[in-house]
């Protein structure tokens, strides 16, 4: 999720602390899934291992009593759908599967078996194991989104649905997990930042290109993921240029990279690409005005940023940061601006104590304190908690400072725009792609 336009030099920020957790060997006494599901739609979870499978010594202690999430060891659970299962059953241990694991290069390729690189990775076992379980839920998201989005439903019908489907998974709905920042569904020219408000009427065509962007944190770690779904053929090259171009900036990221190399090897390959659409050829352009950047604990946008062009800023990743890698691609001008009535919106990290005159303004900020904290958040998300009339308290708080808005960002009309997003973690021995998953 991108929130910001930056200049092609911004300035460098401070750098978040990550962790890491071993990953689990799975018990051998599994329970197999229905023959009768398929994979899309069941998973088995792990029985529990204190349930016994024959007659118990009648002089032996009775057992203590199960905690597994049926009840009945016997019985597997299998995820329903849509989804409403918290992702929590399926792993009963607690922890969470590695991404992508991909080995640093050059002078950075010792960490992989250092022993102190090693010992760090360790340390911060609890922290990796917040991001992998909302990798966790992304994925089980984003693959139920990929069946149930079709041409004919509301924006505001896909958005619930997946918004609903993560705060069941992660357990969440707030504060200590749920969504990281509101789902994006931006339609065709408009590139991101654009979720519908109560009473959206908007319906989602075969002709449409919508980038499906949307977060997930556990205790303030975000997943920010993204990709593009369109149903004609005749943008599949854009989809591929830009998917393409994302996985070059994830293959060219690491620790001691400068940003600005990350871009000019994105430029590169999106731009190599060409797009037919109602028989005119077209060059794919990076949207050089929007950019990747890296997540802290509870912040979205960390202050550094990944460009997708070349020149610009030539500051380092450094080790335990984590980074949102996102490349966005258009047949039009390659260059957003915001326009058009705003949903996003995101307390400010930096904006301290500010006096408000305004009662329904405070009373506005200490729902967003409680719900949101720092996480960006959207209308709907104040309608569902009961909020009413507080679109003037709202604009005061950012009037104030307070809070920030985030309008809808558009490329010129007529053109059509793609996004591809995953979440890269760079921990001290190797760089792990939190959020990759078989859809891509």
């Amino acid at each position: 999720m991108n929130y910001v336009l930056v200049s092609d030099n911004p300035a460098p920020a401070s750098v978040p602390t990550s962790a890491r957790v071993e990953t689990a060997t799975p018990p051998e006494n599994l329970t197999p899934p229905d023959e009768d599901a398929t994979d899309d739609e069941t998973r088995t979870a792990i029985p529990d291992p204190s349930a016994a499978s024959g007659p118990k010594k009648k002089k032996k202690k009775p057992k203590k009593k199960s905690k597994a999430p049926t009840g009945d060891s016997s019985v597997a659970v299998k995820q329903t759908d849509p989804p409403t299962i918290g992702i929590s059953k399926f792993y009963q241990g607690g922890i969470y599967p590695e991404g992508e694991v991909m080995e640093y290069r050059d002078d950075n390729n010792y960490r992989t078996t250092n022993e102190e690189k090693r010992y760090l990775d360790r340390m911060n076992s609890e922290a990796y194991n917040d991001l992998r379980k909302a990798a966790e839920v992304h994925r089980e998201v984003r693959k139920y989104a990929r069946d149930m989005i079709k041409p004919g439903l509301t924006i505001i019908e896909i958005a619930e649905n997946i918004e609903s489907a993560v705060r069941n998974l992660a357990e969440g709905d707030g504060m200590n997990a749920g969504m990281g920042f509101p789902t994006g569904l931006s339609l065709n020219h408009c590139a991101a930042h654009y979720t519908p408000n109560a009473g959206d009427k908007t319906v989602l065509q075969y002709d449409d290109v919508m980038k499906v962007d949307f977060g997930v944190h556990v205790n303030g770690r975000i997943i920010d993921s993204a990709f593009t779904v369109a149903f004609d053929p005749q943008y599949d090259n854009l989809l591929a240029a830009v998917k393409d171009a994302t996985n070059t900036g994830i293959k060219e990221a690491g620790i001691d990279v400068r940003l600005c190399d990350i871009g000019a090897a994105i430029q590169e390959v999106m731009e190599s690409y060409e797009v037919e659409i109602g028989g005119k050829s077209l060059q794919v352009k990076p949207i050089r005005n929007l950019n990747g950047h890296n997540i802290n604990p509870y912040e979205i946008h960390g202050g550094k940023s990944v460009p997708i062009v070349k020149g610009g800023d030539q500051t380092k990743m450094e080790e335990g940061e984590t980074f949102a890698i996102e490349t966005f691609g258009s047949t039009g001008r390659g260059f957003v601006h915001s326009d058009g009535e705003c949903s996003h919106y995101g307390k400010r990290v930096d904006a301290g104590h500010i006096p408000l005159r305004l009662n329904k303004a405070k009373s506005l900020l200490h729902t967003i304190d409680k719900h949101f904290g720092t996480l960006p958040f959207c209308r709907r998300y104040l309608d569902r908690l009961g909020e009413e009339k507080y679109l003037l308290a709202l604009n005061n708080l950012v009037m104030s400072g307070v809070v920030q808005d985030y309008p809808p960002l558009l490329d010129v009309k007529g053109s059509k725009t793609a996004q591809y997003e995953h979440t890269i973690l760079l921990r001290p021995t190797v760089k792990e792609v939190v959020s990759r998953g078989d859809d891509f």
